[in-house]
């Protein structure tokens, strides 16, 4: 027998605290400065984010993931050797994977690497592989990699295994195919009518599905936002239903044929409102079609364009922060790509990173335990209705260019993501949307991660192409400032030094420490090195030291008092020792006195970083 306990009260000893009371302590703290300019921000689709949300009440979780279940771990086999692909699928299996991602040469993920679509390479690959054995087997394929699909279910004839009891996503996609390559051989009239085919024929053949994936990733990797992502998805998925409804089947069991993969980066809340936003607006498709809505197989792979060459470390947090997101999010499947992925082929430590996070965030953490932990939450409630609002907008536009393929063959798609892309590229260059090890705190003594000494993979052609299109990029937002420290490495091996800055810090350290660093930081992501100093007796003492560090470029670093007082003089004097003059700050009302005095560029918070450093570049010689 026990003794009750009585209810821990916890936060219900104090009064309920309401959003005014909240409200009226934060602008104190503010001190002035404007609340929507500090704390609100816009996403990429223009939606607005508060700083501080009421509980939703009275929501209610979406439907998804099946309760209490873990996502499939999915592993990448992408080494185009087939005997160490297996080796490696093998290992992966053995140590914690629960589906393998067959990721072929040329297809959207495959960076240059990849297997060949011969049924003797997939043969290869799955040796020892139990396909029955309850893995998901899941494909990256690209337009010329097709046949895999049908290899593949070959394979599992030849085995004289049951189709119904092999976990096969097919991942037929000829629309996602067309607008990442640019190119058709066929139409979409007469394209949909062999991608209905071949997805009837595997269900034919008792392959349970689905078979046909609705790939948001093309737009991601683009540079799109969430809900061109989300809207281009559900526009190629209702585009499938309506090929396999006009073939001939059965709407409940069309739907059961297609399924959904999204790219999940480190903005954790949008990643997780997105992931939920996809299960409500495909439930709203099936309701429109007079379907009673059941939960959709949505993949999830880390996002491509978020990653980095540089302090690759860091894009194991990335990842971390992207799987946790999907995971929290509903997704049914994860892929992880490796930390080391923008650098070439990961090696077996890059891989084992990949596998072993999703382990410790689903054995660990428990992350899958709960279903839609969101649920409630004011702040990703808000987002998931603005996300599936803003995204219905969009399909609707795409639905009436005549549907995605048509919105592709006339560009929409290609100009509404290249608008946004801009906008992307616009802020990572201004330090806006910081690259952690890249663009914000860069390590110019950085040790080069390793990747395996395989070379790349010639991309398989299709047949001559019927009709062509601007394809959508793939990008990383990380490229500008890789090309700058690509240039100094080119320098560093050639002269044996990097670009050089002189720090002409004025004034007592507590004067000039703050901005010293802030121009460090600036400078070195662009590979050009900055020597810090205790600052200087005087001028002359400052003069004396630039002439002798060998720098041709230097930048003023104090406060704004110190500036008032000696940037004038300072900058004239560096100007006459044949500095190149810049000045940490924004000039204000004195920047016609300090660019007569010499100063030729003022760096501060949210100038464009990136045509900054070019031009230094350009000064110094550095190509």
């Amino acid at each position: 027998m026990t003794d009750e306990l009585p209810p821990l009260s916890l936060a219900a000893e104090f009064p309920p605290t309401g959003q005014a009371e909240w409200r009226k302590l934060i602008e104190a703290a503010l001190n002035g400065a404007s609340f929507e300019k500090r704390l609100v921000s816009e996403t990429y689709d223009g939606l607005r984010v508060e700083p501080l949300y009421p509980r939703a009440a009275g929501a209610n979780p979406i439907a998804g993931r099946i309760p209490g279940t873990a996502w499939a771990l999915m592993q990448r086999v992408d080494h185009p050797d087939p005997a160490t692909a297996n080796a490696q699928a093998l290992q992966d299996l053995e140590n914690g994977a629960t589906g393998l991602t067959l990721v072929m040469a040329g297809s959207v993920s495959a960076n240059g690497y990849g297997l060949d679509a011969s049924a003797a390479t997939l043969e290869r690959v799955l040796k020892d592989v139990e396909l029955d054995a309850g893995i998901t087997i899941d494909f990256n394929l690209s337009p010329a990699t097709r046949a895999a699909v049908q290899h593949i279910a070959a394979l599992v004839k030849s085995r004289k295994i049951s189709p119904g009891s092999v976990d096969l996503r097919a991942s037929i996609n000829p629309i996602g195919g067309f607008a990442a390559s640019g190119s058709s051989p066929r139409p979409w009239t007469a394209l949909s009518k062999i991608f209905a085919r071949l997805v009837r024929e595997l269900a034919d053949q008792g392959f349970g599905g689905p078979f046909a994936v609705a790939d948001g990733r093309i737009i991601h990797n683009a540079g799109g936002s969430e809900a061109q992502e989300l809207a281009f998805a559900i526009a190629s998925a209702v585009d499938y239903l309506r090929a396999l409804s006009g073939s001939g089947v059965p709407l409940d069991a069309a739907r059961g044929m297609i399924y959904f993969r999204l790219s999940a980066d480190a903005d954790e809340f949008l990643t997780i409102a997105k992931f939920r936003a996809l299960r409500k607006l495909w439930a709203r498709v099936e309701d429109t079609c007079g379907l009673a809505p059941k939960p959709a197989y949505v993949a999830a792979e880390t996002a491509w364009r978020m990653m980095t060459k540089r302090d690759v470390a860091v894009n194991m947090l990335r990842m971390t922060v992207a799987v946790s997101a999907a995971g929290l999010g509903g997704a049914d499947s994860i892929t992880a790509l490796p930390h080391t992925a923008a650098l070439g082929l990961p090696d077996a430590f890059a891989r084992r990173i990949a596998r072993n996070t999703q382990l410790i965030l689903l054995e660990e953490s428990n992350l899958a335990k709960v279903a839609d932990p969101a649920a409630g939450s004011g702040a990703i409630e808000d987002l998931t209705g603005k996300l599936c609002t803003a995204t219905w907008t969009q399909f609707q536009e795409l639905e009436a260019a005549g549907g995605v393929w048509a919105a592709l063959t006339r560009g929409l798609v290609q100009k509404n993501v290249a608008a946004v892309r801009a906008e992307r590229q616009k802020s990572a260059a201004r330090r806006k949307d910081a690259l952690t090890g890249t663009s914000d705190y860069p390590d110019l003594q950085e040790k080069p991660a390793t990747v395996l000494d395989i070379a790349p993979v010639a991309t398989p052609k299709e047949n001559a192409a019927a009709v062509t299109i601007e394809p959508l990029p793939r990008i990383r937002m990380a490229e500008p400032f890789e090309a700058l420290r690509d240039a100094s490495d080119r320098m560093l091996a050639k002269t044996g030094a990097r670009p050089k800055l002189f720090l002409a810090n004025l004034g007592k350290l507590a004067d000039f420490t703050a901005r010293a660093m802030f121009a460090k930081n600036f400078y070195e992501a662009g590979g050009i090195e900055a020597a810090g100093n205790d600052g200087f007796k005087d001028q002359a003492a400052m003069v004396a030291a630039f002439k002798a560090s060998g720098a041709k470029l230097a930048c003023l670093c104090s406060s704004d008092a110190v500036y008032a007082k000696q940037a004038t003089e300072a900058a004239k004097a560096l100007a006459a020792a044949g500095a190149i003059v810049h000045l940490a700050g924004r000039p204000g009302e004195r920047e016609a006195e300090w660019q007569k005095a010499g100063v030729k560029t003022f760096i501060f918070m949210g100038c464009d970083v990136v045509s900054t450093l070019q031009a230094s570049h350009d000064i110094l010689g550095v190509t």
